[in-house]
Order: structure tokens, then sequence, then C-alpha cells
């Protein structure tokens, strides 16, 4: 039996975020990982080289049925803070677009940082960890037993195992279960930042695997405007991926072509060039394939001349307001985060403790926390980490 102050469930942002941040305070952890090796998917983000944070990140870019739970975390722990541990540690980065930030090198750095900052006096971490068991007794200790017989004991346990997302990396319900084990709801699980699938009439776009276009997505209140990405599934894309999360099944998605142009751009077309096609000037402002997909789709095959004003508007609104009936998503196999997790109503959003369950505590992807595509749910994970880390110290003093 290993005695420490507390047992992390978790070696990925948040559970080896929340180890060092605990160690530096003085606590003996023991970090527990199911996979063979820590940060895997750390390794896999942002094609390798790891979006570590984004620099507008706040509480507005979250998702959760409690949507100021994340305000207090993320204000004590900002992308500043993390980019000047990037920085101490020598780490090159650049800003690719719209805030996100990524490693000029390798998402390795980012791991290799992490266990650095875990003291070595402090932190154990212990790789291949099949947990059979998690029990609390009467004095308020926790015992994790691995289906090996080791076994480990603390006054405290984080549940920073995350969601179901990519499965093949290892990721299960694990927290999910363990939670509603101790008695905590659970907001029902999604796919989020996921790519959509089209079926019925929309089936037809499929043909245009591969082609990408700026565009506006909405579902429901929530557009973003960046690019869609047409896929031999449905639809893809940084788009396409945000809206994902915030769409539901039944609903359209709304995509605005063109999303730059005049709101009389064809009738100012008509005027110029009055013996040129509709899918003439898609082709001069779309990739080929999509221009003619939408003139056939539109059926405008007369010279613009010959096309009346209201007509030509009824097709700029149709550009403006294309709607999609996904029927469904690529599931959690290709969603990069899960939507929904622990209830943040079970936990105090100052110390991501229970409040049922005194000790136990939940962090990151586990938690109904759900950041945008772009570093935010890396910010996430370092927020709720060192939250927690911070009340563990508190907690033992």
């Amino acid at each position: 039996m290993t005695e420490s102050d507390v047992i992390i469930l978790g070696a990925g942002a948040a559970g080896l975020f929340a180890a060092g941040q605990a160690g530096q305070r003085g606590l003996s952890v023991a970090l527990l990982e199911k996979s063979e090796s820590p940060g895997k998917k750390i390794l896999i983000s942002g094609g390798g080289r790891c979006n570590f944070t984004n620099l507008g990140a706040g509480p507005a870019n979250y998702l959760s049925a409690n949507p100021h739970f994340a305000k207090s975390a993320l204000a004590r722990y900002q992308p500043a803070d993390f980019i000047a541990l990037v920085d101490r540690y020598g780490i090159a980065w650049h800003e690719k677009t719209l805030g996100q930030l990524f490693c000029d090198g390798s998402a390795k750095q980012i791991v290799a940082m992490m266990l650095d900052e875990c003291p070595a006096d402090k932190v154990t971490l212990t790789c291949g960890v099949d947990v059979a068991d998690v029990a609390r007794d009467d004095t308020g200790n926790f015992t994790v037993t691995a289906a090996d017989g080791r076994q480990w004991r603390a006054p405290a346990l984080v549940i920073a195992t995350g969601g179901p997302s990519i499965p093949k990396m290892g990721a299960s319900d694990f927290a999910y279960r363990l939670a509603r084990q101790f008695g905590l709801k659970v907001v029902e699980p999604r796919p989020a930042l996921v790519p959509l699938t089209l079926g019925g009439e929309d089936a037809l776009f499929r043909e245009l695997s591969g082609v990408a276009a700026p565009v506006r997505a909405r579902a429901g209140k929530t557009e973003f405007a960046e690019a869609a990405l047409f896929t031999h599934k449905g639809l893809s894309g940084p788009a396409i991926l945000q809206v994902s999360s915030y769409w539901r099944h039944g609903e359209e998605v709304c995509i605005t072509f063109l999303p730059d142009a005049a709101s009389d751009w064809l009738i100012e077309g008509k005027r110029d060039r009055p013996r040129a096609h509709l899918r003439t000037l898609l082709r001069e402002r779309l990739p080929d394939r999509l221009a003619d997909a939408l003139a056939d789709r539109l059926g405008l095959e007369r010279e613009l001349g010959n096309v009346s004003d209201k007509d030509l508007r009824a097709v700029q609104t149709r550009l403006a307001d294309w709607r999609f009936a996904p029927n469904g998503t690529e599931g959690y196999a290709k969603a990069e985060v899960t939507a929904g997790g622990i209830a943040t109503a079970e936990l105090s959003s100052r110390t991501m403790e229970a409040a049922k369950v005194p000790g136990l505590y939940a962090i990151g992807e586990a938690v109904d926390v759900t950041g945008w595509l772009g570093g935010y749910n890396f910010q996430w994970a370092w927020a709720s980490a060192y939250a927690c880390a911070e009340a563990l110290a508190e907690r033992k003093s």
C-alpha cells in the first residue's frame, strides 16, 4: 500500500499540471496513468505542435450547463501565466491565428516541461495502471486498487481522466462512472469539436470531398467565421468543428457562403457584366467544384441581365443562409473533446472539490466545461488544475 497526500487519476494535461503544482506546494502525489506513457493527447494536439493556450481565453469561450462556473479558475490562472512558464523553459512558440499559440518545435517539449515541473521527491508517476476499484473509508481516505493488486491510499483524490473522445488513445467514460459511484450527477456527454455527417439531399455535397472555403457557420444562436471543409462523410473544418459543440440532433446548421461579399454583390455583378452567368461569378469567388455545385442547386443558368433583381436577391439570401441538416457526427473517434461531463453543480468553482464528498476533486475535460477549438481546452486544463492544487495545499495546511 502506497500512502500519499493526494492521488491523481490521469496523467494528461490537467493531471500532469495538477501533480506538478501540488508537488511544488509540498504535497506528496501519486499520479496514476492507464496508458504506458503520460500526455498522449498533448503529443497529438495541434498537429504535433500543441496548441497550448489561446491569448483571448475567457469564460465566454466555454460551453457548460453553468456558464459562470469557469470564471473563478480562468481568472486565477490566465494564458499569460502559462506563457510565462513556457518561456521559462525556453520553448519557442508562435501565434498561428485568432490568438492560437503553438510550439515552434514539438508537443514533446510541453510534456517534458510538465514532467520537469513535478518535483521528483514529491510526485511519483506510475503508468500502466488499470484501476479496478476506488473506495472511500469511514475516515475519509480513498483507496485505489489496480487490477494487478497494487494499492494507493490518500485523503484526497483527483479525477483527471478526461472524457471518451479519441478512444484509440485510451480515452473512456471512467470519470463519469467514478463520479456516479460517489453520487455525483453527470451532464449527458456527447462528442464535441467533431465533423458532422450529411445524408438525404445534402449527401450530394459529399462529392466535394477535399474542397474548403471561408464561411460563417451557425448552430442555434452561435456563429463562427472560419473555414469549412467538405468531406466524404459531410462537413468539417474549423468553422464546423466549432459549431458542432452547439449543434443538436434534428437541428440545422446554417452556412454563409461568401461572408465578406457586399450585400448586393450579384446585382452589382449584373450591372457591370450583364452577359455573365451566376456560375462564372461564383467561380471567381469560390473553388470551382463548390461554385459549380452551388450553381447547379440554384438552377440559375440564364445570363444575369435576363434575371430580375428580385430573383438575384433571392439567390444572395440563399447563399448567405444555406441550410444543412446533419444526420449525426463522426462520433467520439473523431471528436477532439467531449461536451458534458461531471456536473458543475456538484463542484466548487473555486476549488474543484465535490460538495458531497470532501477530498474528491474533478478537473479538466472530465468536468462539464468545454472550450472552443484553438487552445481553449488546454487553458481550462491548466486553470482547473491550478485551482485544485491551491485547494489541496490549503486543505493540508
